[in-house]
């Protein structure tokens, strides 16, 4: 697949899941650059914002499997797996996939399941494969956890440690609408459910292909100091108990070229660093005590940061020689 075909497919899916979610065209974007980087993203909103259906708008638009979760504190790691079964008719032992066997997750309340459980996740995310009684199983391309937190209720939850949070590619928020959107929701459901009659307009295959295409995308050695020194910034910030991993410098080149392949280009800008940046590294600092009470503390530190950093020139940006 070429990189203008990643930006054509791009439309198309955001084009369908814009059929059903009314304008949210951001968190559509970066819900294709994860699928496509082979990320995984956290939704932190409020119950009714839409995160449901945008998973299912996003899984049908791709015709891929989809399962959902709902997260409890009973819920065990073997629900999430599967497990081995004795088949009385055959006398044997059989193995029945669990619902990380599917395309598309959505991991519902995610902090309301035991770390246990919520650690169950890791191996899947990173490795795109489950071990289970000693047999490892590869699970299929793609392979995206949509996973959700309610920011609002406290009691009963189990926060996400920072080894969970840093394999998030994003951590997004969906936001309530505004008048004229909510006004476009209430038309659009006013008689059925559009995700009823939504079909697909790309196959899995291609989501696979453009996996395999986006690493071609250019980056320049400026721009990977660039990356490098936001990044730096964070981990020598007197805010920051605990900056940004090598894996995160990564997610945010990953994160780079995709956005710059979705809008039709072969190389990298710093426009398409500092659109990532945000999403990409907020969630995997650790603040001080002390500026922890702010919801947007790691946002802003982010963004100060990008303030601060010297932008390269565009000159050379688009050369491979």
């Amino acid at each position: 697949m070429s990189l203008q075909s990643i930006h054509t497919l791009a439309e198309r899916i955001r084009t369908n899941v814009g059929s059903v979610i009314v304008g949210k065209e951001e968190i559509i974007d970066k819900l294709l650059i994860a699928i496509i980087s082979s990320g995984h993203v956290l939704l932190e909103d409020v119950p009714g914002t839409g995160k449901t259906l945008l998973a299912k708008a996003l899984a049908k638009s791709i015709d891929s499997t989809f399962k959902r979760i709902q997260f409890t504190p009973d819920l065990l790691p073997s629900d999430l797996s599967g497990i081995h079964f004795y088949n009385q008719k055959l006398s044997e032992f059989e193995f029945r996939p669990g619902p990380l066997f599917a395309n598309i997750v959505l991991a519902d309340e995610i902090n309301r399941a035991t770390p246990r459980t919520q650690s169950s996740l890791l191996e899947c995310m990173e490795e795109r494969q489950l071990s289970i009684d000693g047999t490892t199983h590869r699970l299929d391309r793609p392979f995206l956890v949509i996973a959700t937190q309610n920011p609002v209720e406290q009691q009963g939850t189990f926060p996400l440690p920072e080894a969970q949070l840093d394999r998030f590619l994003f951590k997004l928020k969906m936001g309530y609408p505004t008048r004229e959107e909510g006004l476009g929701i209430l038309k659009r459901f006013l008689v059925e459910n559009p995700i009823d009659r939504l079909e697909p307009v790309a196959g899995r295959e291609e989501i696979a292909e453009a996996q395999n295409a986006f690493p071609s995308v250019f980056v320049s050695d400026d721009l990977l100091m660039y990356m490098l020194a936001i990044v730096e910034a964070t981990r020598s910030h007197p805010d920051v108990s605990l900056g940004v991993s090598p894996r995160g410098s990564q997610a945010l080149l990953r994160a780079s070229q995709v956005h710059a392949a979705l809008r039709g280009r072969d190389f990298v800008q710093p426009d398409d660093v500092k659109a990532m940046a945000v999403p990409v590294l907020a969630h995997r600092i650790a603040l001080r005590s002390a500026q922890r009470l702010r919801a947007d503390a790691a946002e802003q530190l982010v963004a100060n940061i990008l303030n601060t950093i010297e932008v390269p020139s565009d000159a050379p940006l688009a050369s491979r020689s």
